[in-house]
């Protein structure tokens, strides 16, 4: 291990000397790449960019709500993330009567911003490598006593850092386990909801344009943190004061060139750039074809609703976006994956890594069948992985009764504890409070429709031989009949009825009686038994051979460009403002303009619905003063490696200014997950002059804008 981490830190000192488009930078490693940023026209030095003592860009770097990234750009807390990713609180917050989803909302001051219960911004304090403290006392024992003493070293660890301040802790595996980080990290939790912009301007070009270029997107979305009179965290109150942070960023009003410096800074979700041929291909041939199928039949569904009412738009626009956000995109993966033919990139890749391990008979030993090792799992295991890919798609992205129920189940496995501590009606009061909000964004029809077409689909996946009981007795339109017409989870009024005599003999009937709870109990039941077993035999196993493919590239290989995939953690990437060609006889230019949003709009697609307003100040050109060259630039692309999570995320310039923020990939970018091309793959911004413009000229809300510290040329 300790030869490990010494070939790691040559790699650190010595890699990415001419580019570095590829990879997601550790901010605290950030030193070491601080030259080639620097060659790449970046002004800003290493300090600047993550300091612990001081304050740094760093501290403007919010997670926002655990899934995205968002940004302060001013001294009062005030945050900007993408209207996606805010869009679950402006649907909470919409109605018929205040349809912000529709029209869009702009707090006219501080009194009239909205709560958001349960949403949460997180800054990182710091970020720390303790692997050789999570090591320490391991050397020469026993797997199992080796773990043991981990486990203690790392409660040991957390309990440290949490001592005597407010801080939250926590320590993650990098690179498989051959390196672990301590990440602290300070939590707000009265967040509210500033302003955000009409669907037909943070949603323009809906799922006709998501993942594709060129776009026309005004994704973002205005909140503020608020804190305590002392400036902590504190949970929602009225005497809560704005925020103020360590670091905001200033906002770039200066003339965009292409080929400038560019750099991300947010929180990346998940990527797999290690997976062998074989898993590669598994996931590209089964996996993905059979989740697009299940969600193409759900999108179907409730596109129809959402078109047939504005209620039913309001109620399932939240819901239609994440579904079919996951959808496009794999779409799009696969796409990207077959052009650039990548199995047969990983099978080069593959000969490249056993050649070398060939050449030296300790590289040998340790590595040298590991690949093999890796796609035999594969093959041994993937029916369990596509077991579980498609349980999730039908349990927990599906219908929306299975939700309920695990929400009742909770609710049943407290009883006896309820009951002895006297809180039972309590408890039931606070049951039917949720089922309020639930049925509040809950169309029993569409559920029922989604419920037929996605259990049809589950079964013919697996095969009768692998579903439970009630799928192999009942069709699905024996089920739904049943279910939608007498369970308490797909109707408010059945369920407040039973509620309102509910007791310990009736509750335990539930399981018994009630068709939907009984399926729903049935298929996580033979999910557990008959799937769970091999997924964790998969992912454990395969875990362990990563770590030492991981091991063997950084010790066979110290040169190549190493960083460790995304994890959700706090990581940087840097590239250029650049088109790109992806396809032959195609060429991307590098920016949007609002010209681009007038003629998609005389398209006729409802995708590209505008209000009025867009185009009257579209044909008199009010641009104010965020126009370049007469254009008011709208969207522009960028070499920089983003996933999911960095939705939000802050695309800063060279002298450490908010040029706009990240919201998305190219379609042919989506590949990057698995496998970056650095001649092809794209982040897609929306222009930070773009956003100002929407604020203060198509909005009124220039008292935001003047809250800011604009940056002019």
């Amino acid at each position: 291990m300790r030869r490990i981490l010494i070939l790691a830190a040559i790699f650190v000192a010595t890699a990415f000397k001419s580019t570095a488009e590829e990879g997601m930078l550790i901010p605290s490693l950030i030193k070491a790449f601080e030259n080639d940023m620097q060659a790449m026209g970046m002004k800003l030095s290493a300090q600047d960019i993550y300091d612990v003592n001081n304050s740094s860009l760093k501290d403007a770097i919010i997670h926002f709500g655990g899934g995205c990234t968002a940004e302060l750009v001013s001294n009062q807390g005030l945050l900007l993330t993408n209207h996606h990713c805010g869009y679950s609180q402006i649907q909470s917050h919409s109605s018929l009567e205040n349809d912000y989803l529709k029209y869009g909302f702009w707090a006219k001051n501080k009194s009239e911003e909205l709560p958001n219960p349960g949403l949460t911004a997180t800054r990182i304090v710091r970020i720390q490598d303790v692997t050789a403290a999570i090591l320490f006392g391991t050397e020469g024992l026993s797997e199992k006593d080796k773990a043991a003493k981990m486990e203690a070293n790392y409660g040991q660890l957390i309990q440290d850092a949490m001592a005597n301040n407010h801080y939250t802790a926590d320590i993650k595996p990098f690179n498989y386990g051959n390196e672990f980080y301590m990440i602290v990290k300070e939590t707000f939790n009265d967040v509210r909801l500033v302003g955000t912009p009409p669907n037909s301007i943070g949603k323009f070009g809906g799922d006709t344009d998501n993942w594709v270029w060129p776009r026309h997107t005004g994704d973002f979305s205005v909140f503020r943190i608020y804190s305590d009179v002392n400036n902590m965290p504190n949970d929602y109150d009225e005497s809560n004061v704005p925020y103020t942070p360590l670091h905001f960023l200033p906002v770039s009003m200066k003339h965009r060139v292409p080929g400038e410096f560019t750099m991300v800074y947010g929180f990346p979700g998940t990527t797999e750039q290690h997976l062998t041929s074989g898993h590669l291909k598994y996931i590209m041939d089964l996996e993905r074809p059979a989740r697009i199928k299940m969600r193409d039949k759900s999108i179907g569904v409730i596109d129809a609703s959402m078109r047939s009412s504005d209620l039913l738009r309001i109620k399932y626009a939240s819901k239609q976006a994440r579904i079919a956000n996951g959808w496009k995109k794999w779409i799009g993966q696969i796409g990207g994956l077959k052009t650039v033919d990548a199995i047969q990139i990983k099978l080069d890749r593959e000969k490249k890594y056993n050649d070398m391990a060939a050449s030296n008979q300790e590289w040998k030993k340790k590595y040298g069948s590991v690949i093999q090792e890796m796609n035999a799992l594969v093959e041994q295991y993937h029916m369990a992985d596509f077991g579980y890919s498609m349980f999730i798609e039908y349990s927990y992205v599906g219908p929306e009764l299975f939700g309920r129920a695990r929400d009742i189940n909770k609710f049943l496995s407290n009883y006896e504890k309820l009951s002895s501590n006297n809180e039972w009606d309590k408890e039931v009061q606070a049951q039917l409070e949720a089922a309020k909000g639930f049925f509040k964004n809950y169309d029993e029809e569409t559920d029922k429709q989604i419920f037929l077409l996605l259990t049809e689909e589950y079964v013919k996946q697996l095969g009768k031989e692998n579903v439970p009981a009630l799928l192999k007795s009942k069709s699905a339109e024996e089920l739904a009949d049943i279910i939608y017409s007498k369970s308490i989870l797909t109707n408010q009024a059945r369920f407040e009825k039973f509620m309102s005599k509910a007791n310990g003999k009736s509750l335990a009937k539930l399981l018994k009686k009630d068709l939907g709870m009984m399926l729903w109990k049935e298929t996580e039941e033979h999910f557990v038994a008959n799937t769970l077993p091999g997924v964790r035999i998969f992912k454990s196993e395969m875990d362990a051979l990563l770590k030492t493919y991981v091991a063997g590239k950084m010790e066979m290989f110290p040169e190549d460009q190493h960083w460790p995939d995304a994890n959700s953690t706090l990581r940087i990437t840097y590239g250029k403002l650049e088109g790109s060609a992806p396809h032959d006889g195609m060429t991307y230019t590098e920016h949007t303009t609002l010209d681009g949003i007038i003629t998609k709009n005389n398209s006729g697609n409802p995708d590209y619905e505008l209000l009025p307003r867009m185009h009257e100040l579209a044909a008199a050109k009010e641009y104010g003063d965020y126009a370049q060259d007469g254009e008011l630039w709208v969207c522009f692309t960028g070499s920089n490696h983003t996933t999911g999570g960095n939705s939000g995320s802050p695309v800063i310039d060279a002298e450490g200014n908010l040029m706009g923020l990240n919201f998305d990939r190219t379609w042919e970018s989506t590949m990057s997950d698995y496998m970056f091309d650095a001649s092809r793959c794209r982040n897609i911004t929306v222009d930070m002059r773009y956003v100002l413009w929407v604020i203060d000229v198509y909005a009124g809300a220039k008292h935001l804008v003047d809250e800011m510290k604009v940056v002019r040329d």
